[in-house]
């Protein structure tokens, strides 16, 4: 099964051409699978409801729904690939389904509270420099933690205001910035010297040992000044994503347009905004309008 596995790996790396994140997560996903048929002494032709239905609780005993689901979807690309390469004859998992998952509303910032964020770091400093060009990339870009961490400096076209970053799927989009995050990276890369980059290094966003950020680099930036703020809710790097879809959808920009920008492959990504900026709609229009509670 080791020898299957390893032949799976390699086509999702070769062949389906996923991101590191993205083969890291499937691999974890299918080696706890594999480990648990080998432990079990199972092989995949006799992968059948009642193994399922053990694995399964194990799942439900350790993971959330998100979790479980994103495993069965790794199980089920698993499977495909042994039916396509005739290590078995029939698809056995075409009979698993998703958990229901609940949908939640992702949490965003006000605008107020980003300017806010947006305005502590001390652009005195080369540390205050680089963390408000985080900050300020991360909101005019909308970009995952993970896509700006991978940011070379290559990636950015000052001049133009755009930026080139690889999304799911090392999909290629470029993204247009602001004025402000165009400021705050040209002040950042005058001083990017200070973090004394290793020789050759490509990335645009250094730690102080001149290496290329981390995502928990990223993390501690902004936790630090979500602490220095007191906000009670919670704010990682995809909150500013969350911020930027939000108030371009409250201010009329086209959902088609926010896609293409968030690099969503799928427009019920996308969709989940709107309930957002509806929401807040109807609790403006409620708490705004005169008359919209019975007073006469």
């Amino acid at each position: 099964m080791k020898d299957i596995f390893t032949d799976f790996l390699f086509y999702l790396q070769y062949e389906r051409n996923l991101s590191s994140n993205t083969f890291l997560s499937y691999r974890k996903d299918l080696l706890d699978f594999v480990n648990f048929l080998e432990k079990n002494n199972i092989n995949f032709v006799d992968f059948n409801r009642k193994i399922w239905q053990k694995y399964l609780e194990n799942l439900y005993s350790k993971y959330t729904p998100r979790s479980i689901s994103r495993k069965i979807s790794a199980i089920r690309t698993f499977f495909k690939f042994l039916t396509r390469e005739g290590y078995i004859k029939k698809n056995y998992a075409n009979f698993i389904s998703n958990p229901k998952i609940p949908q939640y509303l992702p949490s965003f910032l006000e605008e107020d509270e980003i300017l806010k964020i947006l305005n502590l770091p001390d652009p005195t400093t080369p540390l205050g420099r680089r963390n408000q060009a985080i900050l300020e990339s991360l909101y005019a870009g909308g970009f995952r933690v993970s896509e700006l961490v991978t940011l070379n400096l290559e990636d950015v076209d000052l001049k133009r205001g755009l930026i080139r970053c690889f999304g799911k799927g090392n999909k290629e989009r470029i993204v247009p910035i602001g004025e402000y995050a165009k400021e705050s990276l040209e002040k950042y890369l005058e001083v990017r010297t200070y973090f004394r980059p290793k020789e050759n290094e490509k990335a645009l966003f250094l730690n102080k040992k001149g290496r290329r950020i981390s995502r928990q680099g990223i993390w501690l930036i902004i936790n630090k000044y979500k602490k220095i703020l007191n906000l009670p809710k919670k704010v990682s790097p995809h909150t500013f994503r969350h911020s930027f879809a939000t108030h371009l959808l409250s201010r009329g920009a086209d959902i088609r347009i926010v896609q293409e920008l968030l690099g969503h492959s799928n427009i019920s990504s996308t969709q989940i905004y709107t309930h957002i900026t509806s929401n807040r709609l109807h609790e403006v229009y409620k708490r705004s309008h005169p008359l919209s509670r019975k007073i006469r």
